[in-house]
């Protein structure tokens, strides 16, 4: 019986010891099977990171012909990599980035209607005139000034105007009188807060741009059509000049009365007026503005409008992105660009009212 008891006793320490050592191979086993499963997890989630990349095999981006062709490919030449790396951060491995610049504003147009290229940098007026195949998904940015009202008054009282680190996506353009006495006369009824009258101004003698510049022409009409219903064709007295130099040595010699300009010219011309031109007072002292154009809005990052909707949101925060780090700085300064803000198509408005301008003058010719 003690020899059975005894028996009994070993058999039982030994199952005990060998499911000790069971316990132990398992848990051993099962940390191990954990381990791999959380590598493997881990391998998956990257691979799934990796498979999330949309893959584009070539991003093709046009340029207007605004300098030498050749200088902006140069300048614009790190936008290549720029781009294909800030598209992987927005979820797409783009191949290749192509760029180019066509042979003329229309040529670019053409190109985003027909989808031969991705993306054009273009103007406002080009963006309006091929806008069937072209959707405006950024305005460029610039610096703007310390004044930016549709009251004329506003920048008499605040003369004189100073630049702002302000980034602003559109510019304005000026009616500016002279140190003559119709110029004297419709400066002081401004500031007097009185309404000109057509009268008053196809009275004056007038200096403006060429029918193609938007400052000195076309927006100064979409003024003169909202405020009087009338254009720069009806004015009796209306020159044009050569540039806007000699637009400002004509109003400081009394020639004119009114010169139409983009808002920031007299900054230009401050030292001029009187170095130059003959006056001994200030061109903030003799001068004043009788009317403010609309917003002329600034160039547009455009794509061609059959494009998937993720990626024209990909490529817009891709160039906002590129624009905020210095070499991409260096890239958009080509345009003189300083940065870009989201853009719809109602932002250009007053450019369709432009290009219905410039469609009429040519009809009439």
């Amino acid at each position: 019986m003690k020899k059975l008891f005894q028996t009994a006793f070993c058999a039982a320490l030994a199952a005990s010891m060998l499911a000790g050592c069971g316990s132990s191979e398992e848990e051993t086993t099962a940390a191990a099977a954990a381990e791999t499963a959380a590598e493997g997890e881990e391998a998956a989630a990257s691979g799934e990171e990796t498979a999330e990349l949309k893959e584009i095999d070539k991003l093709m981006v046009s340029f207007v012909p605004s300098r030498e062709p050749e200088e902006i490919v140069t300048a614009t030449e790190p936008l290549k990599q720029l781009l294909k790396d800030e598209m992987k951060n927005q979820g797409y491995d783009v191949g290749e980035v192509e760029i180019s610049v066509g042979t003329s504003y229309e040529a670019v147009g053409e190109a985003l209607t027909a989808g031969t290229t991705d993306v054009g940098l273009i103007p406002g007026g080009t963006y309006v005139l091929y806008q069937d195949g072209a959707d405006v998904i950024l305005t460029a940015t610039r610096d703007g000034l310390s004044i930016d009202s549709d009251d004329p008054k506003v920048w008499n009282d605040n003369k004189p105007t100073e630049a702002s680190t302000d980034q602003v996506t559109y510019y304005r353009a000026l009616m500016i009188a002279g140190p003559s006495e119709k110029g004297q006369e419709l400066g002081a009824k401004v500031n007097a807060g009185e309404e000109l009258t057509w009268d008053d101004l196809n009275s004056a003698n007038w200096a403006v741009m060429n029918s193609s510049s938007s400052a000195g022409y076309i927006y100064p009409t979409i003024w003169l059509q909202d405020n009087y219903g009338k254009s720069i064709t009806d004015l009796a007295h209306a020159v044009q000049s050569d540039s806007y130099g000699s637009s400002f040595a004509r109003l400081a010699s009394g020639q004119i009365d009114i010169l139409c300009v983009y808002a920031d010219g007299r900054r230009d011309y401050v030292d001029q007026w009187t170095s130059e031109f003959g006056r001994s007072a200030s061109i903030w002292d003799e001068t004043n503005v009788i009317g403010v154009t609309p917003g002329i809005y600034n160039d547009t990052v455009s794509v061609r409008s059959d494009m998937d909707e993720d990626l024209k949101e990909a490529i817009a925060d891709a160039f906002i992105n590129i624009a905020q780090t210095e070499e991409g700085k260096q890239v958009i300064a080509i345009y003189s660009h300083q940065g870009y803000q989201k853009a719809k198509s109602e932002d250009y408005e007053n450019e369709k009212k432009a290009q219905d301008i410039i469609k009429e003058m040519q009809a009439a010719n």
